[in-house]
């Protein structure tokens, strides 16, 4: 009987301490995590050339004026940007531009003027802001810029946002990318997460510069990386882009202490070339970019000219930067889930209803677009179709298929339902046209009546029918028109060539290093031939239209 009191005994004792821990966890996760109305309020410390912002979860320091982040301190972690960095080069926005013939320079965008926008209890607003004249020549990009800073009340992490300006009469420019940068402490996080299905241990930046170059500098072969279980992989940054519709958040995890830091998105309305524009998120460094414009992927097609002296302003943002923290007790991985969670959050409260400046309207100072996409093909069906989960959207007046090349505007866009019933709120105002891609019809939509969006305007545009490009019934086709070449034949790489984080995974195949060369591998005497009636796309046409080495010759098809 004794020793069954003195066994039942420790197992209370284990239910005892289990249900500490349990709630020793979730006292953490409040603390470090939720927003709540008994956190502490934010203070603004000012002192000579920098500012703190401190709500008691996250303390950001800044220059002043130059308004770059050279520190963030979070969880007992001094700072988790790379102190070995110089304080200009941890937490900054820059662009890439040029004037036209000229070779591209890179302007930080740094700072001339200070000024405390909002200071309470529940938030702090900082302004740093630049003027540009011609008096200022080439030394940098002709835009004003006013860059935005946001802490608030229980909130685990900071806001960013920046007005850009160019001025009627300015001189020409390209300005090829916008975009802010975080580079992290690397000795802390090493675990990278971009989706579900691609998160991987990644490697140090010492490994690339010991690693062999590859056909393009991003691209390395890890020879004797710091991680044995590394090498022999490719690390490539683009291997981790994402189209924008699903680049909503991304990051890195630090595993001792259990700390992950995140770039949250909650819209495309400001990113250049629609909801399908690729571009980059985290890589090796640790690093996590907010990418605002750019022509990857796109190249000069994504106008990026401002000439003949026309104005322009834009507003970036804001995007989050989220921290968040677990138990050592508890499995890392999970702070990506919460990460998502935090990333819907931001979603739903788009728009924001608190940045103060004028130029980033409030939800009843935006517009409401609504209607039914129909598609009429007589060779399908005598009576229009519903437009099946067609993505929608507004973008500036142009061409058909012209918001793919449009980064100076704002874009709108929503997948429609089964009907092909859409609603697309949150519009500011402005002029736009209504464009529309169905998944399996060939084709671009335009409405070419010009919408005007004014605040709490509400534009009912009732059934809208697309009538496809054709010049007859179909008589075969290769694919489906639905923007991606997943249906179609992706090899294997080279063996020697791989990241490991795509075996087996078809949606993210297509990503390995090398492909490219595979075809000539495939096809070492004559160029591809497709036979109609034969044939099977999923297996016989390639996936990507390259040459085939030494061969300029087209695939074919017969």
């Amino acid at each position: 009987m004794e020793k069954v009191d003195a066994s039942l005994l420790r197992w209370l004792t284990l239910l005892i301490w289990f249900f500490f821990i349990v709630k020793l966890t979730a006292a953490s996760r409040k603390i470090f995590q939720s927003e709540n109305g008994k956190s502490l309020g934010v203070r603004l410390h000012k002192h000579h050339h920098r500012m703190v912002m401190d709500n008691g979860l996250v303390q950001v320091t800044l220059s002043s004026p130059g308004g770059d982040i050279t520190g963030i301190q979070y969880n007992g972690i001094q700072n988790v940007l790379e102190t070995r960095n110089r304080e200009s080069n941890r937490g900054y926005w820059d662009v890439v531009w040029n004037l036209p013939g000229n070779h591209i320079a890179y302007d930080r965008l740094k700072g001339t003027d200070f000024n405390v926008i909002m200071e309470d209890e529940d938030q702090v607003e900082l302004s740093f802001k630049k003027s540009w004249n011609f008096t200022n020549g080439n030394s940098s990009a002709p835009l004003n810029v006013d860059k935005r800073y946001i802490m608030r009340r229980g909130s685990s992490g900071v806001y960013l946002y920046a007005i850009l300006e160019r001025l009627e009469g300015w001189p020409d420019m390209d300005m090829d990318q916008i975009r802010i940068v975080f580079k992290l402490q690397n000795d802390m996080f090493h675990f990278m997460a971009i989706s579900d299905d691609r998160q991987r241990i990644m490697p140090m930046p010492r490994d690339r510069i010991n690693g062999e170059p590859l056909a393009y500098p991003e691209a390395v072969l890890l020879t004797n990386p710091t991680n044995p279980q590394l090498g022999g992989e490719v690390d490539d940054k683009y291997q981790y882009s994402c189209e924008n519709k699903d680049n909503r958040v991304h990051g890195w995890i630090s595993e001792n202490p259990p700390v992950g830091f995140w770039m949250i998105t909650p819209s495309d309305e400001f990113r250049a070339g629609g909801p399908l524009k690729q571009d980059l998120t985290s890589h090796v460094g640790p690093t996590a970019l907010s990418m605002f414009t750019s022509t990857h992927y796109s190249g000069k097609d994504l106008n990026t000219k401002y000439r003949n002296g026309k104005p322009w302003k834009k507003v970036l943002g804001p995007v989050f930067v989220y921290l968040n923290s677990i138990s050592s007790l508890e499995d890392p991985t999970t702070l990506w889930e919460d990460a998502k969670d935090q990333m819907s959050i931001e979603v739903n409260s788009w728009p924001y209803n608190f940045p103060q400046s004028e130029d980033f309207p409030s939800s009843d100072r935006r517009g409401t677009v609504s209607g039914q996409l129909l598609v009429g093909d007589k060779y399908i069906s005598d009576k229009p179709m519903w437009a099946s989960y067609a993505y929608v959207g507004l973008a500036a007046p142009g061409g058909v298929g012209s918001w793919q090349r449009d980064a100076m505007g704002y874009q709108f866009w929503v997948q429609a339902n089964e009907e092909g019933h859409f609603l697309i709120e949150n519009i500011r105002a402005g002029h736009y046209n209504l464009y529309a891609w169905v998944p399996g019809i060939v084709g671009d939509c335009r409405y070419d009546v010009i919408i005007h969006i004014q605040p709490g305007s509400d534009a009912k545009l009732g059934a809208l029918v697309y009538e496809p490009p054709r010049n007859g019934p179909t008589l075969w086709e290769i694919g489906i028109p639905d923007r991606t070449a997943a249906e179609f034949f992706v090899p294997d790489t080279y063996p020697t060539l791989m990241n490991k984080l795509f075996i087996n995974q078809s949606t993210h195949k297509f990503r390995q290093y090398g492909l490219w060369e595979r075809y000539s591998d495939l096809y070492p005497k004559h160029d591809l031939i497709y036979t109609i009636g034969i044939s099977n796309y999923h297996q016989d046409w390639f996936f990507a239209q390259v040459p085939r080495y030494p061969s300029l010759i087209p695939l074919c098809f017969f």
